[in-house]
Protein backbone atom coordinates (compact mmCIF):
# COMPACT_ATOMS: atom_id res chain seq x y z
CA UNK A 1 0.00 0.00 0.00
CA UNK A 2 1.25 3.35 -0.99
CA UNK A 3 0.63 6.29 0.70
CA UNK A 4 0.65 9.68 -0.58
CA UNK A 5 1.57 12.80 2.10
CA UNK A 6 -0.18 15.92 1.07
CA UNK A 7 2.20 18.56 1.44
CA UNK A 8 0.61 21.57 -0.04
CA UNK A 9 -0.09 22.18 -3.22
CA UNK A 10 2.92 21.29 -6.27
CA UNK A 11 5.18 24.21 -7.30
CA UNK A 12 5.98 23.23 -11.17
CA UNK A 13 9.38 24.81 -11.91
CA UNK A 14 8.43 25.24 -15.51
CA UNK A 15 5.49 27.56 -14.42
CA UNK A 16 8.10 29.47 -11.54
CA UNK A 17 10.70 29.85 -14.43
CA UNK A 18 8.24 31.34 -16.82
CA UNK A 19 6.83 33.31 -14.10
CA UNK A 20 10.26 35.14 -12.92
CA UNK A 21 11.33 35.13 -16.12
CA UNK A 22 8.45 37.26 -17.60
CA UNK A 23 8.60 39.72 -14.82
CA UNK A 24 12.26 40.02 -15.06
CA UNK A 25 11.37 40.88 -18.65
CA UNK A 26 8.71 43.35 -18.05
CA UNK A 27 10.53 45.13 -15.73
CA UNK A 28 13.41 45.56 -17.91
CA UNK A 29 10.98 46.15 -20.87
CA UNK A 30 9.68 48.99 -19.03
CA UNK A 31 12.69 50.56 -17.27
CA UNK A 32 14.48 50.34 -20.83
CA UNK A 33 11.42 52.02 -22.55
CA UNK A 34 11.18 54.49 -19.73
CA UNK A 35 15.38 55.54 -20.51
CA UNK A 36 14.69 55.26 -24.52
CA UNK A 37 11.80 57.59 -24.18
CA UNK A 38 13.60 60.32 -22.18
CA UNK A 39 16.70 60.01 -24.73
CA UNK A 40 14.11 60.48 -27.53
CA UNK A 41 12.67 63.52 -26.10
CA UNK A 42 16.04 64.95 -25.09
CA UNK A 43 17.57 64.35 -28.52
CA UNK A 44 14.73 65.75 -30.34
CA UNK A 45 14.88 68.75 -28.11
CA UNK A 46 18.38 69.21 -28.91
CA UNK A 47 17.44 68.87 -32.96
CA UNK A 48 14.61 71.61 -32.35
CA UNK A 49 17.31 74.29 -30.69
CA UNK A 50 19.38 73.49 -33.87
CA UNK A 51 16.35 73.98 -35.63
CA UNK A 52 15.56 77.38 -34.54
CA UNK A 53 18.84 78.07 -34.07
CA UNK A 54 19.50 78.03 -37.43
CA UNK A 55 16.85 79.47 -38.75
CA UNK A 56 17.41 82.44 -36.61
CA UNK A 57 21.37 82.66 -38.51
CA UNK A 58 20.03 82.37 -41.61
CA UNK A 59 17.40 85.27 -41.13
CA UNK A 60 20.08 87.27 -39.09
CA UNK A 61 21.97 87.21 -42.60
CA UNK A 62 19.31 88.65 -44.41
CA UNK A 63 18.57 91.24 -42.58
CA UNK A 64 22.07 92.41 -42.80
CA UNK A 65 22.41 91.91 -46.41
CA UNK A 66 18.94 93.89 -47.52
CA UNK A 67 17.04 95.25 -44.49
CA UNK A 68 15.08 97.48 -47.49
CA UNK A 69 12.91 93.65 -47.77
CA UNK A 70 11.86 93.56 -43.91
CA UNK A 71 8.47 94.79 -44.30
CA UNK A 72 7.27 92.19 -47.22
CA UNK A 73 9.57 89.58 -44.78
CA UNK A 74 5.71 88.51 -43.01
CA UNK A 75 3.78 88.34 -46.28
CA UNK A 76 6.52 86.78 -48.10
CA UNK A 77 6.76 83.58 -45.40
CA UNK A 78 2.85 83.67 -45.74
CA UNK A 79 2.51 83.21 -49.36
CA UNK A 80 5.34 80.12 -49.63
CA UNK A 81 4.12 76.77 -51.17
CA UNK A 82 4.12 73.23 -49.61
CA UNK A 83 3.52 73.65 -46.22
CA UNK A 84 0.71 73.95 -44.11
CA UNK A 85 -0.54 77.29 -43.00
CA UNK A 86 -0.80 76.09 -39.73
CA UNK A 87 2.53 73.58 -38.78
CA UNK A 88 2.42 72.69 -35.51
CA UNK A 89 6.17 73.07 -35.26
CA UNK A 90 5.87 76.73 -36.92
CA UNK A 91 8.47 79.07 -36.07
CA UNK A 92 7.37 82.72 -34.52
CA UNK A 93 10.08 85.49 -34.96
CA UNK A 94 10.65 89.16 -33.92
CA UNK A 95 13.62 91.61 -35.80
CA UNK A 96 14.53 94.83 -33.95
CA UNK A 97 17.13 97.79 -34.15
CA UNK A 98 19.20 98.77 -32.28
CA UNK A 99 17.23 100.80 -29.90
CA UNK A 100 15.03 97.64 -29.74
CA UNK A 101 11.98 98.82 -32.22
CA UNK A 102 10.19 96.15 -33.80
CA UNK A 103 11.03 95.85 -36.90
CA UNK A 104 9.07 93.20 -38.51
CA UNK A 105 6.92 90.53 -35.78
CA UNK A 106 5.40 87.61 -36.65
CA UNK A 107 1.37 87.44 -36.05
CA UNK A 108 2.20 85.25 -33.12
CA UNK A 109 5.42 86.04 -31.68
CA UNK A 110 6.31 87.06 -27.80
CA UNK A 111 8.07 89.97 -26.75
CA UNK A 112 11.45 91.13 -27.48
CA UNK A 113 13.53 92.65 -24.84
CA UNK A 114 15.78 94.58 -25.72
CA UNK A 115 18.27 93.76 -21.94
CA UNK A 116 17.52 90.52 -22.57
CA UNK A 117 20.73 87.87 -23.06
CA UNK A 118 21.59 86.17 -25.84
CA UNK A 119 20.80 82.37 -26.74
CA UNK A 120 18.50 79.75 -25.60
CA UNK A 121 15.60 80.36 -23.34
CA UNK A 122 12.15 79.89 -22.43
CA UNK A 123 9.47 82.33 -21.63
CA UNK A 124 5.76 82.63 -20.80
CA UNK A 125 3.72 85.10 -23.07
CA UNK A 126 -0.65 84.98 -22.40
CA UNK A 127 -0.03 81.69 -20.90
CA UNK A 128 1.71 80.29 -23.46
CA UNK A 129 5.80 78.60 -23.05
CA UNK A 130 7.92 79.79 -25.53
CA UNK A 131 11.55 78.20 -26.41
CA UNK A 132 13.55 81.10 -27.66
CA UNK A 133 16.62 82.09 -29.22
CA UNK A 134 18.03 85.23 -29.39
CA UNK A 135 21.01 86.58 -31.66
CA UNK A 136 22.35 90.00 -32.41
CA UNK A 137 24.82 91.30 -35.54
CA UNK A 138 28.07 91.80 -34.44
CA UNK A 139 28.11 95.66 -35.08
CA UNK A 140 24.64 95.47 -32.48
CA UNK A 141 22.60 97.04 -35.48
CA UNK A 142 19.85 94.57 -35.29
CA UNK A 143 18.68 91.84 -32.80
CA UNK A 144 16.61 88.55 -33.62
CA UNK A 145 14.29 86.38 -31.72
CA UNK A 146 12.83 83.43 -33.20
CA UNK A 147 10.27 81.16 -30.72
CA UNK A 148 8.59 77.78 -30.68
CA UNK A 149 5.99 76.68 -29.00
CA UNK A 150 6.33 74.44 -25.78
CA UNK A 151 3.44 72.56 -26.30
CA UNK A 152 4.12 72.08 -29.73
CA UNK A 153 7.23 71.19 -29.29
CA UNK A 154 6.52 68.90 -26.44
CA UNK A 155 3.79 67.06 -28.55
CA UNK A 156 6.41 66.40 -31.30
CA UNK A 157 9.07 65.06 -28.91
CA UNK A 158 6.38 62.72 -27.37
CA UNK A 159 5.50 61.60 -31.04
CA UNK A 160 9.04 60.95 -32.19
CA UNK A 161 9.34 59.25 -28.55
CA UNK A 162 6.45 57.11 -28.68
CA UNK A 163 6.96 56.06 -31.89
CA UNK A 164 11.21 54.56 -30.39
CA UNK A 165 9.37 52.87 -27.93
CA UNK A 166 6.49 51.14 -29.61
CA UNK A 167 8.02 48.74 -31.37
CA UNK A 168 9.33 47.46 -27.91
CA UNK A 169 5.90 46.70 -26.95
CA UNK A 170 4.62 45.52 -30.16
CA UNK A 171 7.59 42.91 -30.68
CA UNK A 172 7.14 41.89 -26.17
CA UNK A 173 4.71 39.53 -26.99
CA UNK A 174 7.04 37.64 -29.58
CA UNK A 175 9.78 38.35 -27.01
CA UNK A 176 7.74 35.91 -24.08
CA UNK A 177 6.91 33.29 -26.44
CA UNK A 178 10.38 33.44 -27.38
CA UNK A 179 11.24 32.53 -24.05
CA UNK A 180 8.41 29.63 -23.56
CA UNK A 181 9.18 27.80 -26.43
CA UNK A 182 13.22 28.09 -24.54
CA UNK A 183 12.46 27.29 -21.27
CA UNK A 184 10.24 24.34 -22.40
CA UNK A 185 12.44 23.04 -24.64
CA UNK A 186 15.90 23.90 -22.09
CA UNK A 187 13.76 21.83 -19.37
CA UNK A 188 13.28 18.57 -22.17
CA UNK A 189 15.99 16.93 -20.14
CA UNK A 190 14.40 17.25 -16.91
CA UNK A 191 11.04 16.15 -18.12
CA UNK A 192 12.88 12.66 -19.96
CA UNK A 193 14.20 11.96 -16.49
CA UNK A 194 10.83 12.46 -14.64
CA UNK A 195 9.37 10.21 -17.76
CA UNK A 196 12.45 7.74 -16.69
CA UNK A 197 12.17 7.21 -13.22
CA UNK A 198 7.90 7.64 -13.28
CA UNK A 199 8.00 4.40 -15.75
CA UNK A 200 10.14 2.01 -13.75
CA UNK A 201 8.83 -0.76 -11.93
CA UNK A 202 10.02 -2.15 -8.76
CA UNK A 203 12.06 -4.81 -10.16
CA UNK A 204 14.08 -2.01 -12.28
CA UNK A 205 16.57 -0.39 -10.19
CA UNK A 206 19.05 0.11 -12.89
CA UNK A 207 20.79 3.46 -12.64
CA UNK A 208 19.26 6.24 -14.45
CA UNK A 209 21.25 7.62 -17.77
CA UNK A 210 23.02 10.68 -16.84
CA UNK A 211 24.64 11.64 -19.61
CA UNK A 212 21.62 13.12 -21.41
CA UNK A 213 20.94 15.11 -17.85
CA UNK A 214 22.12 18.50 -17.90
CA UNK A 215 24.84 19.23 -15.51
CA UNK A 216 22.65 21.04 -12.90
CA UNK A 217 21.05 18.02 -12.60
CA UNK A 218 23.75 15.98 -12.53
CA UNK A 219 24.18 15.48 -8.14
CA UNK A 220 20.16 14.61 -8.16
CA UNK A 221 20.76 11.75 -10.94
CA UNK A 222 23.58 10.88 -8.62
CA UNK A 223 21.73 10.49 -5.97
CA UNK A 224 18.65 8.99 -7.24
CA UNK A 225 21.38 6.26 -8.91
CA UNK A 226 22.69 5.82 -4.64
CA UNK A 227 19.14 5.49 -3.67
CA UNK A 228 18.23 2.74 -6.14
CA UNK A 229 21.95 0.68 -5.27
CA UNK A 230 20.95 1.12 -1.82
CA UNK A 231 16.98 -0.45 -2.28
CA UNK A 232 18.75 -2.97 -5.18
CA UNK A 233 21.06 -3.75 -1.91
CA UNK A 234 17.93 -4.35 0.50
CA UNK A 235 15.46 -5.74 -2.16
CA UNK A 236 18.80 -8.56 -2.38
CA UNK A 237 19.28 -8.74 1.10
CA UNK A 238 16.03 -9.23 2.21
CA UNK A 239 15.26 -11.94 -0.92
CA UNK A 240 18.63 -13.48 0.62
CA UNK A 241 17.13 -13.38 4.33
CA UNK A 242 14.26 -15.58 3.01
CA UNK A 243 16.29 -17.92 1.27
CA UNK A 244 18.97 -18.62 3.47
CA UNK A 245 16.06 -18.33 6.50
CA UNK A 246 14.40 -21.27 4.56
CA UNK A 247 17.44 -23.31 3.98
CA UNK A 248 19.15 -23.13 7.23
CA UNK A 249 16.07 -23.93 9.62
CA UNK A 250 14.73 -26.49 7.67
CA UNK A 251 16.70 -29.14 8.73
CA UNK A 252 16.85 -28.15 12.60
CA UNK A 253 13.02 -27.33 12.24
CA UNK A 254 12.50 -31.12 10.24
CA UNK A 255 15.08 -32.82 13.38
CA UNK A 256 12.74 -31.07 16.22
CA UNK A 257 9.87 -32.57 14.38
CA UNK A 258 10.97 -36.19 14.19
CA UNK A 259 12.43 -36.12 17.59
CA UNK A 260 9.00 -34.54 19.15
CA UNK A 261 7.37 -37.81 17.69
CA UNK A 262 9.93 -40.09 19.00
CA UNK A 263 9.28 -38.96 22.28
CA UNK A 264 5.66 -38.90 21.47
CA UNK A 265 5.87 -42.71 20.37
CA UNK A 266 8.40 -43.99 22.95
CA UNK A 267 7.68 -46.22 25.76
CA UNK A 268 11.23 -45.84 27.18
CA UNK A 269 11.58 -42.80 29.72
CA UNK A 270 15.35 -43.12 28.63
CA UNK A 271 14.50 -43.07 25.35
CA UNK A 272 11.50 -40.17 25.83
CA UNK A 273 14.00 -38.07 27.50
CA UNK A 274 16.82 -38.36 24.89
CA UNK A 275 14.44 -37.65 22.09
CA UNK A 276 13.33 -34.25 24.34
CA UNK A 277 16.81 -33.01 24.73
CA UNK A 278 17.10 -33.48 21.24
CA UNK A 279 14.52 -31.42 20.79
CA UNK A 280 15.88 -28.61 22.96
CA UNK A 281 19.17 -29.01 21.33
CA UNK A 282 17.32 -28.12 18.22
CA UNK A 283 15.51 -25.33 19.44
CA UNK A 284 18.44 -23.81 20.52
CA UNK A 285 20.00 -24.36 17.17
CA UNK A 286 17.27 -23.17 15.58
CA UNK A 287 16.83 -20.16 17.43
CA UNK A 288 20.75 -19.47 17.37
CA UNK A 289 20.72 -19.11 13.69
CA UNK A 290 17.48 -16.77 13.85
CA UNK A 291 19.39 -14.60 16.49
CA UNK A 292 22.45 -13.98 14.06
CA UNK A 293 20.70 -13.78 10.72
CA UNK A 294 18.38 -10.91 12.14
CA UNK A 295 21.54 -9.19 13.76
CA UNK A 296 23.22 -9.65 9.68
CA UNK A 297 20.28 -8.26 8.58
CA UNK A 298 19.92 -5.76 10.68
CA UNK A 299 23.84 -4.47 10.05
CA UNK A 300 24.05 -5.03 6.47
CA UNK A 301 21.75 -1.98 5.23
CA UNK A 302 24.14 0.30 7.36
CA UNK A 303 26.29 3.13 5.65
CA UNK A 304 28.29 3.52 9.03
CA UNK A 305 27.85 4.21 12.80
CA UNK A 306 25.45 7.05 13.53
CA UNK A 307 25.81 7.96 17.39
CA UNK A 308 29.54 7.06 18.04
CA UNK A 309 30.54 7.17 21.17
CA UNK A 310 34.00 6.77 22.72
CA UNK A 311 34.82 2.90 24.06
CA UNK A 312 36.89 1.67 26.23
CA UNK A 313 38.11 -1.74 24.23
CA UNK A 314 40.19 -2.85 27.42
CA UNK A 315 36.88 -2.95 30.15
CA UNK A 316 34.68 -4.17 26.87
CA UNK A 317 36.74 -7.08 26.59
CA UNK A 318 36.85 -7.79 29.91
CA UNK A 319 33.32 -7.41 30.05
CA UNK A 320 32.77 -10.17 27.07
CA UNK A 321 35.26 -12.58 28.43
CA UNK A 322 33.09 -12.46 32.09
CA UNK A 323 30.16 -13.24 30.08
CA UNK A 324 30.98 -15.43 28.00
CA UNK A 325 32.34 -17.50 31.04
CA UNK A 326 28.84 -17.11 33.07
CA UNK A 327 27.82 -19.40 29.92
CA UNK A 328 30.74 -21.54 29.50
CA UNK A 329 32.21 -22.08 32.86
CA UNK A 330 34.58 -24.44 32.12
CA UNK A 331 36.18 -22.90 29.29
CA UNK A 332 39.85 -20.63 30.27
CA UNK A 333 40.14 -17.38 28.87
CA UNK A 334 43.52 -15.25 29.09
CA UNK A 335 43.38 -11.77 28.99
CA UNK A 336 45.71 -9.43 28.12
CA UNK A 337 46.14 -5.42 27.83
CA UNK A 338 49.07 -3.36 26.79
CA UNK A 339 50.21 -0.46 29.43
CA UNK A 340 48.42 1.67 27.03
CA UNK A 341 45.28 1.38 24.95
CA UNK A 342 43.23 3.79 23.14
CA UNK A 343 39.65 4.38 23.30
CA UNK A 344 37.92 4.44 19.74
CA UNK A 345 34.75 5.90 18.53
CA UNK A 346 31.97 3.13 17.75
CA UNK A 347 29.34 1.43 19.27
CA UNK A 348 30.00 -0.56 21.98
CA UNK A 349 26.89 -2.96 22.26
CA UNK A 350 27.91 -3.86 18.51
CA UNK A 351 31.88 -4.19 19.38
CA UNK A 352 30.91 -6.37 22.18
CA UNK A 353 28.56 -8.83 19.84
CA UNK A 354 31.73 -8.96 17.55
CA UNK A 355 34.29 -9.63 20.23
CA UNK A 356 31.80 -12.63 21.79
CA UNK A 357 31.54 -13.97 18.89
CA UNK A 358 35.47 -14.73 18.34
CA UNK A 359 35.60 -15.62 21.76
CA UNK A 360 32.27 -18.31 21.47
CA UNK A 361 33.77 -19.64 18.16
CA UNK A 362 37.46 -20.16 19.91
CA UNK A 363 35.78 -21.83 23.17
CA UNK A 364 33.94 -24.25 20.87
CA UNK A 365 36.62 -25.22 18.87
CA UNK A 366 39.26 -25.56 20.91
CA UNK A 367 40.05 -28.78 23.07
CA UNK A 368 38.78 -29.15 26.78
CA UNK A 369 39.96 -27.19 29.37
CA UNK A 370 42.50 -25.44 26.82
CA UNK A 371 43.53 -21.81 27.23
CA UNK A 372 41.87 -19.15 24.67
CA UNK A 373 43.88 -16.27 24.70
CA UNK A 374 42.53 -12.70 24.41
CA UNK A 375 44.68 -9.48 23.93
CA UNK A 376 44.55 -5.79 23.34
CA UNK A 377 47.77 -4.25 21.52
CA UNK A 378 48.82 -1.27 20.25
CA UNK A 379 51.56 -0.80 18.20
CA UNK A 380 52.84 1.66 15.65
CA UNK A 381 49.21 3.28 15.77
CA UNK A 382 47.35 -0.01 14.67
CA UNK A 383 45.07 -1.18 17.18
CA UNK A 384 44.42 -5.03 17.06
CA UNK A 385 42.14 -7.16 19.34
CA UNK A 386 42.96 -10.90 18.37
CA UNK A 387 41.40 -13.86 20.05
CA UNK A 388 43.51 -17.07 20.03
CA UNK A 389 42.28 -20.40 19.84
CA UNK A 390 44.18 -23.88 20.15
CA UNK A 391 41.80 -25.79 17.86
CA UNK A 392 42.94 -27.93 14.49
CA UNK A 393 42.93 -24.38 12.75
CA UNK A 394 41.84 -24.69 8.91
CA UNK A 395 43.20 -24.99 5.93
CA UNK A 396 44.76 -22.00 4.19
CA UNK A 397 42.75 -21.90 0.82
CA UNK A 398 39.53 -22.22 3.27
CA UNK A 399 40.27 -19.11 5.25
CA UNK A 400 38.77 -16.56 3.47
CA UNK A 401 35.88 -18.84 3.41
CA UNK A 402 35.28 -18.39 6.03
CA UNK A 403 33.40 -14.97 6.84
CA UNK A 404 30.83 -16.45 3.87
CA UNK A 405 27.33 -16.71 5.32
CA UNK A 406 26.65 -20.29 6.38
CA UNK A 407 30.34 -21.88 5.58
CA UNK A 408 31.72 -23.75 8.71
CA UNK A 409 34.64 -26.04 6.68
CA UNK A 410 34.21 -29.60 5.83
CA UNK A 411 35.71 -31.16 8.83
CA UNK A 412 34.12 -28.71 11.28
CA UNK A 413 32.15 -30.69 14.18
CA UNK A 414 31.33 -28.25 16.30
CA UNK A 415 27.84 -26.50 16.76
CA UNK A 416 26.96 -23.63 14.54
CA UNK A 417 25.64 -20.94 12.40
CA UNK A 418 28.21 -20.50 10.27
CA UNK A 419 27.42 -16.65 10.09
CA UNK A 420 29.49 -15.62 13.41
CA UNK A 421 32.53 -14.55 11.09
CA UNK A 422 30.25 -12.55 8.75
CA UNK A 423 28.87 -10.90 11.41
CA UNK A 424 32.06 -9.94 12.97
CA UNK A 425 33.13 -8.32 9.70
CA UNK A 426 30.41 -6.32 8.76
CA UNK A 427 30.93 -4.68 12.49
CA UNK A 428 34.41 -4.62 11.70
CA UNK A 429 33.57 -2.58 8.75
CA UNK A 430 31.56 -0.42 9.71
CA UNK A 431 34.05 0.74 12.76
CA UNK A 432 36.86 1.42 9.73
CA UNK A 433 38.37 -1.90 10.78
CA UNK A 434 39.59 -5.34 9.13
CA UNK A 435 38.53 -8.86 9.89
CA UNK A 436 42.46 -10.89 9.92
CA UNK A 437 42.33 -14.44 10.19
CA UNK A 438 45.66 -16.27 10.26
CA UNK A 439 46.39 -20.00 11.53
CA UNK A 440 48.81 -20.46 14.51
CA UNK A 441 52.28 -22.24 14.58
CA UNK A 442 51.48 -25.35 16.82
CA UNK A 443 47.48 -25.68 15.30
CA UNK A 444 44.64 -22.85 16.49
CA UNK A 445 43.35 -19.76 14.79
CA UNK A 446 44.30 -16.21 15.38
CA UNK A 447 41.28 -14.06 14.48
CA UNK A 448 42.29 -10.32 14.99
CA UNK A 449 40.30 -6.49 14.65
CA UNK A 450 42.70 -4.12 13.44
CA UNK A 451 42.38 -0.71 13.60
CA UNK A 452 44.69 1.80 10.91
CA UNK A 453 46.52 3.81 12.67
CA UNK A 454 44.40 6.90 10.36
CA UNK A 455 41.59 5.77 12.11
CA UNK A 456 41.85 5.19 15.57
CA UNK A 457 39.90 7.47 17.62
CA UNK A 458 40.29 9.33 20.66
CA UNK A 459 43.43 9.79 22.71
CA UNK A 460 45.12 7.47 24.90
CA UNK A 461 43.69 6.18 28.52
CA UNK A 462 46.24 6.62 31.09
CA UNK A 463 43.44 4.77 33.29
CA UNK A 464 44.72 1.22 31.53
CA UNK A 465 47.22 0.10 32.81
CA UNK A 466 49.69 -3.21 32.04
CA UNK A 467 47.46 -5.76 32.68
CA UNK A 468 47.84 -9.91 32.27
CA UNK A 469 45.30 -12.14 33.78
CA UNK A 470 43.46 -15.60 33.24
CA UNK A 471 40.15 -15.93 33.73
CA UNK A 472 39.51 -19.55 34.42
CA UNK A 473 35.12 -20.68 35.43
Amino acid sequence: MICCLDSGPVVSLRRRLLTLVSVSSVLILCVAATLSYRQARHDVQELMDSQIAGTARLMLAQVQHGPEHLADLPNLIANQRGLAAHSRLALEYTIADASGKALVRSSEAPELSRKGKLGFSTSNAGGIGWRNVVLETSDGTHRIQVSQSLRARDKEAFEIAKKTVTPLGLFFPVFLLAIYVSVRRGLKPLDDLAADVSQRTPENLAPLANATAPREAQPLVAALNRLLFRLAGSLENERRFTSDAAHELRTPLAAVRIQTQVALLSEDAEKRRHALTQTLKGIDRATRVVEQMLRLARLEPLAGITHAQPVDLAELAREVAAAVLDSAPDSVIALSVDEETPTIDGDAELLGVALRNLIDNAVRYSPPASTVAVSLRCKDGDIRLSVCDRGPGVADDELPRLVERFYRGPAVSAEGSGLGLTIVQRIAELHGATLELANREGGGLDATLRWPARRSGGALDPRASAASATIAG
